[in-house]
């Protein structure tokens, strides 16, 4: 390692210690050849990986669904989703607060989505009967939230759980302040299928070499502030270009039943926050489920050049989208997998 190396590398220790380098990169020694890493298989036990997603899916989500992106829903056209089965619609009404409620017009069922929003009334396009968001001839809305950044349904017959005023959600940084950027795919398998993606982090440097290398988990996720005693923490190096490499911290949990947050809790970055929601959307014409991957990135820094990302929003942001697509495209593959294994009867363990 050159001398430069050395100065802008940051041990594992000196993450823990919060200290926060003059320069982010580090420069690796030199490549590690795919088929040279350590495995990591023994390491990502079934029977771990199975008691993880059992307390994720233990907890409780308060019937609460996420839809899709915030800003992807409007005060011009409503925005409709099957999610559980259920047809759901949502629009906004004057003041921007989100509305939401079942997808087909009460009279004779036409399909609300992307029908026309005039001073918050949703008007259906078959024999324009108004809908402002009150209760309508047996058409009755649902419980609805915005955070921010995502926006929220609750569906009480769906979910089949205790009610709770709003979403269960993580600690995230204020969104004034950060990066953020939305995407979102579907995959045919389960929400069960996408959270037990996200908490095996050993397939990480395996199965996404592009973007990651040197990846440990470490066994003490309460020491970097995991909320559950089934957090994850993991130390893990992005890759950027040749041998410069980003190293951070990591702890993944799973606040309810259908989302993992990862929060980067040391290394360049502190702070930031990525939350990935499953959403199930209903079975398609085979009878295969299918589930809509919402993945929420919260980026931020205590460094001072970081307000010209800020200000490079706009043009972060498809990059941002980019990056979780190409890693969907594997994640995705993983849980759909998964499915075909457990719906066969052939999963292991």
């Amino acid at each position: 390692m050159t001398p430069q190396a050395r100065r802008n590398h940051r041990t594992p220790q000196a993450h823990r210690a919060g200290r926060t380098p003059r320069i982010p990169l580090r420069l690796r020694t030199g490549p590690v050849p795919w088929e040279a890493q350590r495995p990591t298989w023994r390491d990502a036990r079934p029977a771990r990986l199975a008691d993880a997603v059992k307390a994720a899916l233990a907890r409780s989500s308060g019937n609460w669904f996420v839809l899709g992106a915030s800003d992807g829903i409007g005060a011009r056209r409503a925005v409709g989703r099957t999610v559980a089965g259920v047809e759901v619609v949502a629009w906004r009404d004057p003041a921007g607060r989100l509305l939401a409620g079942p997808g087909a017009c009460p009279h004779l069922g036409a399909p609300l989505d992307r029908s026309p929003v005039h001073c918050g009334i949703v008007r259906c396009r078959w024999h324009g009967l108004a809908l402002d968001g009150a209760p309508f001839a047996g058409w009755d809305p649902f419980p609805a939230h915005d955070d921010g950044l995502l926006a929220w349904v609750r569906l009480d017959a769906a979910g089949g759980e205790e009610p709770l005023p709003e979403p269960v959600l993580p600690r995230r940084p204020r969104t004034a302040g950060a990066v953020t950027a939305v995407h979102t795919v579907t995959g045919g398998c389960d929400p069960e299928d996408v959270i037990a993606n996200r908490l095996d982090p050993w397939h990480g440097a395996w199965f996404h070499p592009y973007s990651f290398v040197d990846l440990t988990v470490v066994d003490t996720p309460a020491e970097h502030g995991a909320p559950h005693a089934d957090g994850i923490a993991v130390e893990v190096s992005f890759k950027v270009a040749g041998r410069a490499v980003v190293p951070v911290t990591a702890v993944f949990t799973a606040p309810e039943p259908r989302t993992v947050v990862m929060h980067i809790v040391a290394g360049e970055g502190q702070g930031s926050v990525v939350e990935t929601h499953a959403t199930p959307l209903g079975a398609d014409d085979r009878g295969r489920p299918r589930t809509a991957v919402t993945e929420a990135v919260i980026a931020t820094s205590r460094r001072p050049g970081f307000a010209l990302a800020r200000a490079a929003a706009p043009a972060l942001r498809p990059l941002m989208r980019a990056a979780s697509r190409r890693l969907w495209r594997d994640d995705l593959a993983y849980a759909e997998r998964r499915w075909e294994l457990r719906s066969s009867g052939r999963f292991p363990g």
